[in-house]
């Protein structure tokens, strides 16, 4: 049995509280600039057409497999230097630094390139509506070509929130928002090159957001500046699990999404109310993937400090505080659904199946949130194969050939799919929880 009062004391409370929110909630306000940069974009997308609409729901999916090579690299980044950085030995800081930088720029030149040259290639053999197609190639290219500056500015942020500097990192992000913003109203509606300027307005604000960064990491590499083998070995060891879970996780959405999109009937609208869901799901879903990320250093500066102890209870804390949060921002969405779905798109189909989307999946988001936020402590720790497996199962084993099934198989349509989310979530939260309570991540 866990011993629950010698656990969390009521002076320990207090003190992770304050500790975890000074970081939480700089982190929050970093995913709530990049939901409005995605809800900007999907609104865009809706006033253009609802072809455009759909297709940017399809090609941010894939664009996002690529950035999950940035992705897995910082949470290779965060676990190493959060530890280095609380143990004092700068010369060794200073080269985990330097060789996430180099280590980044390479991966972002070969990935960025490969998605330039395969893009095409993709679009013509996955099975989305024909009339996307046109659309899909020209703005899956504009991305890639953003990609090397993408994954500058996803680890610079990781550096910067691992040595205590989130809010550097926040006013980073402020910047590229609203640049993001900015362009993406100028170039899509007062130029000629109309979507395109979507994806050209993502690619020149991470560009301006990684030069930034770039200029505010230098202090952490005063020394002499050496490339570790070593370090890059950890780094890549911690991140690929993670990496590999999120390739897993933008297959799934793609299998959802081919799946939808063999329905009978109003497939490219249900394709975009899905878009449109998830981007209002993505209010809730940021702030977890904040409190994530912000449990991730916690963790790991106090493991780097040698406190087994702290860092177990002040992962609980901050998983709580989290889902609070999410409760609250669920029930104004659920009370909020017609309205936030009229915003988004002006189709009466694509409005009607986005509310049934919102009113079915927010039943979900309390779990989400505790496996999400539980899962990012597991990550700082390094236990980051423990995570993919738990997460993985449930998409795969669970949610993929139960939506099959009921949509392809009996024709339940796609609330049915909705519901098999649900179920996914909750084994996901039961299976973490379960691994975060075992402590064997503490070894």
């Amino acid at each position: 049995m866990i011993n629950i009062k010698a656990i969390f004391k009521r002076e320990d409370i207090r003190k992770f509280v304050s500790e975890s929110w000074a970081l939480c909630w700089p982190m929050t306000l970093i995913m709530f600039f990049e939901f409005l940069i995605g809800l900007t974009d999907i609104y865009i997308a809706g006033r253009v057409g609802k072809e455009i609409q759909a297709t940017y729901g399809f090609v941010i999916q894939l664009y996002f497999i690529f950035v999950i090579i940035g992705n897995a690299l910082s949470i290779g980044t965060v676990a190493v230097i959060s530890r280095l950085f609380t143990s004092n030995d700068r010369e060794e800081l200073t080269k985990a630094v330097y060789s996430t930088v180099i280590t980044t720029v390479i991966a972002g030149i070969i990935f960025g390139i490969a998605g330039i040259i395969f893009t095409p290639e993709i679009i013509s053999i996955v099975n989305i509506p024909h009339q996307l197609k046109p659309f899909a190639v020209p703005l899956g290219r504009i991305y890639a070509a953003g990609l090397l500056f993408h994954y500058m500015l996803i680890n610079s942020n990781g550096i910067l929130r691992a040595c205590k500097k989130v809010r550097s990192s926040l006013q980073t992000m402020a910047i590229v928002c609203f640049s993001n913003i900015g362009l993406n109203f100028f170039l899509v509606f007062h130029t000629h090159l109309g979507f395109r300027g979507i994806a050209i307005s993502t690619a020149t604000s991470v560009f301006i957001g990684s030069i930034l960064n770039l200029w505010r990491i230098r202090v952490f590499m005063s020394g002499a500046k050496r490339f570790s083998l070593y370090l890059t070995k950890s780094i890549i060891g911690i991140g690929w699990p993670s990496g590999l879970l999120q390739i897993l996780w933008q297959f799934h959405s793609m299998v959802i999404f081919l799946i939808l999109s063999a329905l009978p009937e109003h497939n490219v609208e249900v394709l975009a109310a899905l878009s449109v869901g998830i981007r209002i799901e993505s209010a809730i879903f940021l702030p977890a993937i904040a409190f994530n990320m912000a449990n991730a250093v916690i963790v790991g500066n106090l493991l780097g400090e040698k406190r087994r102890e702290d860092a177990f209870r002040a992962g609980i804390i901050t998983a709580l505080m989290g889902a609070i949060i999410v409760i609250l921002l669920t029930i104004v969405v659920i009370l909020n659904a017609r309205w936030i779905a009229s915003l988004l798109s002006t189709n009466d189909v694509v409005i009607a199946e986005s509310i049934k989307y919102l009113y079915i999946s927010m039943l979900s988001e309390p779990f989400m949130a505790l496996w999400v936020i539980l899962g990012g402590a597991l990550n700082g720790a390094g236990d980051t194969r423990g995570v993919m497996v738990i997460v993985a199962l449930s998409l795969w084993l669970v949610r993929i050939p139960l939506s099959y099934i009921f949509v392809v198989v009996f024709g339940f349509g796609a609330v049915s799919v909705w519901w098999v989310m649900n179920l996914s979530q909750f084994l996901m939260a039961l299976f973490m929880t379960r691994r975060y309570l075992k402590r064997k991540w503490l070894e």
